[in-house]
Parts: structure tokens; sequence; C-alpha cells
């Protein structure tokens, strides 16, 4: 019996689950340098993930580019991206144990990403094969997170209400979607935002590593 009783625990992706950086940071700035554009660095990109892949391009061109400069870039940056987004991709320590003794102690677990579909599908295989009950990614003219429509489906699909739900991510994106979608939320700060970026965004509990959160959701 879990320690909270929640009967689905939905995580995000990049900077909660999955150290995605280095393959995020080569592939923008692949596609910056085939557009002649200058190179971010790799705090720069950390500080821009969050808000799907064309906000993270909107957030690395320079503030002057047009939109047509915004779509090349974006279809260089999702081409690679969608080859290379594995490479140097891994699971933060203790995440595979954790969800492993989630589903032993009956929860049941999900992805909800603004990651595109095809790549969330793809780690999901690669680092938790068979593990998940859902994953969900973006997909063309849906909502992205913050809107709770990704979470709700999931929701409905493992017939779970969401008051028996915790939503536990990385960043303010996070906590706006647990709480447009009415499930708790845990956020983690060993992702791309620092412990005090999370408080002053409204966090209200927060941990330090998976074990902690183990021990939060199931008491060991």
């Amino acid at each position: 019996m879990n320690n909270l009783n929640y009967s689905v625990a939905i995580f995000d992706m990049d900077g909660t689950i999955l150290d995605t950086l280095e393959d995020l940071s080569t592939a923008i700035n692949k596609a910056l340098v085939e557009n002649s554009l200058p190179e971010r660095s790799i705090e720069e990109v950390k500080g821009f993930v969050g808000n799907g892949l064309y906000k993270l391009v909107e957030r690395a061109v320079p503030a002057s580019s047009s939109d047509e400069v915004k779509k090349a870039v974006f279809k260089n940056f999702n081409d690679y991206y969608a080859l290379h987004s594995s490479e140097k991709t891994k699971p933060y320590p203790g995440i595979v144990e954790l969800l492993k003794k989630l589903k032993e102690g009956g929860v049941k677990i999900a992805v909800c990403s603004n990651k595109p579909d095809y790549a969330v599908q793809e780690l999901c295989n690669i680092h938790f094969p068979s593990l998940f009950d859902a994953a969900l990614g973006a997909k063309d003219k849906e909502h992205v997170k913050p809107c709770p429509d990704a979470v709700n489906r999931i929701l409905e699909k493992l017939d779970i209400p969401a008051s028996e739900a915790v939503y536990i991510g990385d960043s303010e994106v996070d906590i706006q979607t647990a709480e447009n979608a009415g499930t708790a939320c845990i956020s983690v700060c060993w992702g791309f935002k620092s412990r005090e970026f999370l408080v002053q965004n409204g966090a209200k509990c927060i941990v330090n590593s998976a074990e902690e959160l183990s021990f939060l959701l199931l008491g060991c």
C-alpha cells in the first residue's frame, strides 16, 4: 500500500525521470549553426526547456528573428533530434528502481511530457521498457502543459480520478499543470530548475532524490 494512497503517479520526462539536457543542447546548437545563428550554452538551454520544442527554439534564436527563421531552425532541430534523442540521455539516479517499486506497490505510473510524442515513446522504450501504464507526449494541434488535457487523457485511460493522482515534475510548468488538472503535486530539485525557483513558483512539496520520493510515496 502506498504511503499517501495515490493510485497513479504521473511523471514529467525532461529533468524529472531523464537527464536529456546534453542531447537537447546538441540538437538546438546544430540547428542554430545551420541557420548562421549564434550557439547557446548548456545553461541557457537548461533555462529554455519546459514548454515544448517549438518554445525552446523561440527562446534560443535571437529576439529579432522572423517567423520564417524560427520555423527553419525548428525543422532542423526536430529532424536532428528525431534521430539523436537518446545518445547521451540517461535516467536520473534511482529512478528506474523507484518506478519498479511503485509498480510493485500497486501504484500505476505514467509519463506526461511536452516533448514530442515520438521521442517520449522512443525514450520510454529504451530506458523504461514495459514499465509505464501510459505515456503521452506532445502531438500536432493538441494543447501542451500547463493545459491539463494530456493529464486528463491519462487519467481517463487508467480510469482514475484526479483526487487519487499525483503529478511529479521539475518546473513551474508542472506545478501549474497539476493545479489545472486537480491533482496533487510533488516537485523534484535534481532537474532543470533550482529549489529556490520552485519555491518562488508555488511548489509546496519538494524532494531531493528518488529515494526521498520513494519514502514519501511508499514509506520505504
